[in-house]
């Protein structure tokens, strides 16, 4: 499509030089990614030429099938690099509904044509020039070289030789230093790829066959999070590009990662197609292309197929152990899978209880699949959490996951949700050595460092617990984001830190309570009310809203209104015997803060009994004050104190 002899491009201000593959403006280098470079030598290399967008994207993409986003992003940022403001039509012209056609006067040279120099500073300037093939010389009859010609061509070789030789000494620098000592570039290399596996996309999008997009993509992230070289994006960070059409560039950025693999299936009867391309996001790279046709019934193999052409594609190198638990798993009938897979879509819409119905009724067909007894454990204790759905759940839970863990011991799905079983329901002790030990063999596992600062929070080892949070969201900048808040910097005071901590959503109660509390204890009264009105407003039937409800009541001096609703929802604790003893130690500072000492107490005691024990935060929390000269406060204090001390002995 571009003539392969010119190397060289001005137009305007700009140089764009094919050899360093750099565009120059003022003989001063523009950083561009390695696409948008593609993309506008495409153009400028046929300029005055209207490109389709086929054209182009063929062009630029010759080995993937991208989406036409992909190019419009690429055309607005060459637009923007050029500095051409909307409807300008400088550079780039845009035919509608057609493609692309450069407008400015372009010349070319190769370096038969022209000769270089270094300028000040070390720039690149051109010294020579040649017109674009497309322009015509005013004398294009041949002559006989003179003298004067002859000598200027010897110049001319004579510069070119020379920029050769510094070029080579340059380069020669640059790989002496390269291998000298390590650098940046290749320390960065030796981090483990990130990667977000993307929902499956329903080319027909048929409502009957939508639960398999999100939950296959599941399927190849549960399998993938054994692979130490890769960091994997857990499927509650990519729920949320369910059907969507993907700008790579834009995904990639929002997920942080470095890599993406995005597919689509078509069901037809029986027969299922699944393409799926892996890209390399830093280059554009398409890494692994390709499609798997099977029969429905045979399903279970998409998970294995996809994790062996990414660990292919990525030229991993897996441990014994990593390559035992990417083996095939042991066969599932395609009753029973299909039921676990729509349990595990339904769960991730916040349908507990008919994701436990889904669930079970795998269980009950296929007892010996390990997976779906650790999904139906953690469906059972969201539904004991958020549903108050009854202690019961947490002991079918409890249940569930060692059932998971007796069919497949080093399961890190289960041990994760056994440990927050654990934490919420007074057992930190237990929990930690089960995460510590999960994360010697998966140290880059996000989930695994956040249910570790989880618990660290819980028995009041406060640094440690932020130290393991801060490593999960180093990790993975989106976990847990809108479903837990990094509350140890809260507890240790560090109040701008942790509302910085805190997304920045409006629409998710969770968050806008915490939001709340953060501005609660920086004295920004009127703020919290109002985000502790908007918390409600969202969600009036999640406990940290209701608290949250009772604290703005107490802000607009509204005392009886706001014990109202904290009798309320300590009376629906207490009858389902469930909440977790961090939740209700809010409700005991809710309490003070209303003026009813006898309450904060009684649920200050049921907090600590139940294994929210975080001294140091007790010791400084302003919102006890009002609690500090009673004496069952001082006893209160001393059991917190020894258990704290207890576990810091223990496991540190």
């Amino acid at each position: 499509m571009r003539p392969e002899t010119n190397q060289f491009y001005e137009f305007g201000p700009f140089v764009l030089d094919t050899i360093q593959h750099v565009l120059l403006r003022d003989q001063r280098p523009i950083a561009l990614t390695p696409k948008t470079f593609d993309a506008l030598l495409v153009l400028v290399a046929n300029s005055g030429r209207m490109l389709t967008k086929d054209e182009l994207m063929r062009a630029v993409w010759p080995d993937s099938f991208v989406e036409e986003s992909n190019l419009t992003q690429q055309i607005s940022t060459i637009r923007k690099t050029l500095g051409e403001s909307p409807g300008e039509d400088i550079y780039v012209v845009t035919v509608a509904g057609r493609g692309y056609r450069f407008a400015a006067k372009v010349r070319a040279w190769s370096e038969e044509t022209a000769g270089r120099s270094t300028g000040p500073s070390g720039a690149i300037q051109l010294v020579a020039t040649t017109p674009m093939p497309q322009e015509k010389p005013e004398n294009p009859k041949p002559r006989a070289a003179s003298g004067e010609d002859v000598a200027g061509m010897q110049g001319r070789k004579g510069i070119v030789l020379l920029w050769l030789l510094v070029v080579g000494i340059a380069l020669g620098a640059v790989i002496y230093s390269r291998y000298r000592k390590p650098t940046a570039a290749r320390q960065i290399s030796q981090e483990p790829r990130r990667l977000a596996v993307l929902p499956f996309r329903n080319l027909r999008q048929d409502a009957g066959n939508e639960f398999l997009g999100f939950s296959l993509a599941d399927a190849v992230i549960t399998k993938l999070g054994y692979v130490s070289a890769l960091t994997v994006r857990p499927s509650s960070s990519v729920e949320k590009y369910r059907n969507q059409a993907i700008d790579i560039q834009r995904v990639a950025a929002e997920l942080n990662v470095d890599t993406l693999l995005a597919s689509t299936f078509i069901r037809e009867g029986d027969d299922l197609r699944i393409t799926s391309q892996l890209i390399d996001v830093r280059t554009d790279k398409l890494l692994w292309k390709g499609a798997i046709d099977l029969k429905y019934e045979k399903l279970l193999t998409v998970q294995d197929n996809v994790a062996q052409q990414i660990v292919k594609g990525l030229e991993l190198n897996l441990s014994p152990a990593e390559a035992e638990q990417l083996k095939a798993y042991a066969p599932v009938g395609a009753v029973a899978y299909e039921y676990y897979l729509r349990g595990v879509d339904l769960y991730s819409r916040n349908d507990f209880p008919m994701a436990i119905k889904m669930l079970e009724k795998s269980a009950e067909i296929e007892p010996n699949y390990a997976l779906t007894w650790a999904h139906l454990g953690r469906s059972y204790t969201a539904d004991a959490s958020f549903e108050l759905g009854g202690r019961e759940q947490y002991g079918k839970a409890q249940s569930a996951y060692e059932k998971a863990l007796a069919l497949q011991p080093a399961q890190i799905e289960a041990r994760i949700y056994m440990a927050n079983l654990f934490t919420d329901t007074g057992r930190v002790e237990q929990a930690i050595p089960l995460l510590r030990e999960a994360l010697k063999t998966n140290p880059n596992h996000a989930e695994l460092h956040w249910e570790l600062g989880y618990a660290y929070r819980f028995g009041g080892m406060l640094n440690e617990s932020v130290s393991a949070c801060e490593r999960a969201r180093a990790l993975d900048p989106g976990v847990k984001r809108n479903s837990s808040a990094l509350n140890a910097y809260l507890y240790l005071g560090q109040y701008d830190k942790f509302l910085e901590s805190l997304p920045k959503t409006n629409d998710v109660a969770f968050i806008s309570f915490y939001r709340g509390f953060g501005e609660y204890y920086k004295n920004n009264d009127q703020q919290a009310a109002k985000d502790f009105d908007h918390a409600f407003e969202l969600d009036p039937t999640l406990l940290q809203a209701k608290i949250g409800k009772a604290l703005s009541e107490a802000i607009g001096q509204q005392q009886s209104r706001g014990l109202a609703i904290l009798r309320e929802a300590e009376n629906r604790i207490e009858e389902r015997q469930v909440g977790d003893p961090e939740a209700r130690y809010k409700i005991a500072q809710a309490y003070a803060l209303l003026g009813d000492k006898d309450s904060a107490l009684r649920i200050l005691q049921l907090s600590v009994e139940n294994g929210f024990f975080s001294y140091p935060y007790f010791t400084e929390d302003p919102l006890l004050n009002s609690l500090r000269k009673e004496p069952r406060f001082a006893q209160l204090m001393k059991m917190a104190e020894l258990r704290h001390q207890a576990l810091k002995s223990r496991f540190f």
